[in-house]
């Protein structure tokens, strides 16, 4: 369960308190469209009254900073109203979301060309770069989510999404025009020695949105990492599903050579015919190793172990371990990846009794080979019948020269191991 946030539970609270008002709207035919047009209005609104006030005062008389603050907190009202709307009186659409979104962006559009108008016309140059800067990142923060939700990656979080934009902007404005009530508009502090004024009540509300324009843009950058991350997390899942889909096609060729094995090897060519360029090491030192299975074009090996539990019994659940030998990579030994162990190497076991068990490789079940405790060494051993021939089996080998990663070009598989009748050395290969 996802922990709700402050912002949550203060949104939660909010909606609780204006819910009585939604289901009126609701109830006198209100559709949420209306509603966000509405909103879109009031922030013409309040450009009116920013230009208004830019070019009916003068540079101390904040009042229209002040009411055009309280005109932004009422029409960012309608911006949660028409969501609430959607979802109480059952009318969400995704035109409606559509609609929203763009009519959303243009009563910010809207809101800070009032802004820069007023503060250009009162010659505060920089507060309006500032302004203009601030609402690049906004533009920037509600784009960045946009394009990624497009991409389908969820972008969400940030210190200065809309709704804090809109509080920002319309309580700093309302508590710059009181404040310019009481003390002047043209109040100014000075530092002893600075030939310019720190702080005048103007900057009541250009401080808060120069942080702004810094806090916003810092916003969209941060959603724009994070969406990075997400998408190079996807693109690596992705390519592990393309590898898994090679993997599966390995299997499928496991699959066909062992299906050859299962009929007979009627076309066995002479064992030493056509050898691998690749000097392929044996796997030593390791006590309870059944056989191992090697193929071009490097010398990584499969090695297929008896499991055995801390008290030196075999683990019936799970007999035969399999695992990686990465020669090419410092001899370390590796795990089985989840797709290897499900389609390709990976070893079904079934209890036969009298400590005997039934051995299918997943990516082919039709050719068994079978654990057994040999009476002549009373260790186990993995028996196979290959062209009506019984052999403790040793070694597979799969001779790959050429073709591609999907579509290989696989000359022959080899089977290795001793004659069950005489202990001669058997080895058994067919061309493909």
């Amino acid at each position: 369960m996802a922990t709700k946030t402050t912002r949550d539970n203060l949104q939660q609270g909010i909606y609780a308190i204006i819910n009585p008002f939604v289901k009126a709207l609701i109830r006198i035919g209100l559709t949420p469209n209306a509603v966000t047009t509405i909103g879109l209005l009031l922030n013409i609104g309040v450009a009116v009254i920013f230009i208004f006030g830019a070019e009916k005062t003068n540079r101390g008389d904040l009042s229209f900073v002040g009411w055009g603050g309280a005109l932004v907190l009422f029409a960012g009202l309608f911006d949660m109203l028409d969501g609430q709307v959607a979802r109480l009186g059952n009318m969400s659409s995704k035109f409606g979301a559509l609609y929203d979104s763009v009519l959303d962006r243009y009563s910010e559009l809207i809101l800070f060309l009032g802004i820069c108008y007023y503060l250009v016309s009162h010659h505060y140059f920089l507060s309006s770069l500032f302004a203009f800067i601030a609402l690049m990142g906004s533009m920037m923060v509600s784009y960045t989510r946009a394009r990624a939700e497009g991409l389908g990656i969820e972008c969400k979080g940030g210190l200065m999404q809309r709704p804090e934009r809109v509080v920002t902007i319309g309580v700093c404005a309302i508590i710059c025009g009181v404040t310019g009530h009481f003390i002047g508009g043209d109040y100014k502090i000075y530092i002893p020695g600075v030939s310019f004024h720190i702080f005048e009540t103007m900057s009541i509300f250009t401080i808060p949105i120069t942080i702004m324009a810094f806090m916003t843009n810092i916003t969209a950058v941060n959603r724009l990492r994070g969406a990075k991350k997400a998408l190079e997390e996807r693109e690596k899942a992705s390519a592990n599903l393309s590898y898994g889909k090679a993997v599966t096609i390995s299997a499928i060729l496991i699959t066909v050579l062992l299906s050859f094995t299962h009929i007979g090897f009627a076309s066995a060519q002479a064992a030493n015919s056509d050898p691998s360029p690749l000097t392929f090491p044996t796997p030593n030192n390791i006590p309870n190793k059944l056989f191992y299975m090697q193929r071009d074009p490097n010398t990584n090996t499969i090695i297929c172990e008896l499991n055995l539990a801390s008290n030196g019994t075999i683990v019936k659940e799970q007999p035969v371990k399999v695992y990686w030998i990465r020669y090419d990579d410092d001899g370390r030994k590796q795990e089985l990846s989840y797709i290897q162990k499900k389609f390709a190497y990976g070893i079904q076991s079934k209890a036969l009794g009298n400590d005997e068990y039934e051995l299918r490789f997943v990516s082919y079940k039709k050719f068994p080979l079978y654990l057994r405790k040999s009476n002549k060494d009373n260790k186990y051993h993995v028996y196979a019948t290959v062209n009506n021939k019984k052999m403790q089996l040793d070694r597979i080998f799969v001779r790959i020269d050429g073709g591609s990663f999907w579509i290989p070009n696989v000359k022959y598989v080899e089977m290795k191991g001793a004659s069950t009748e005489n202990a001669a050395q058997l080895l058994e290969r067919i061309k493909i």
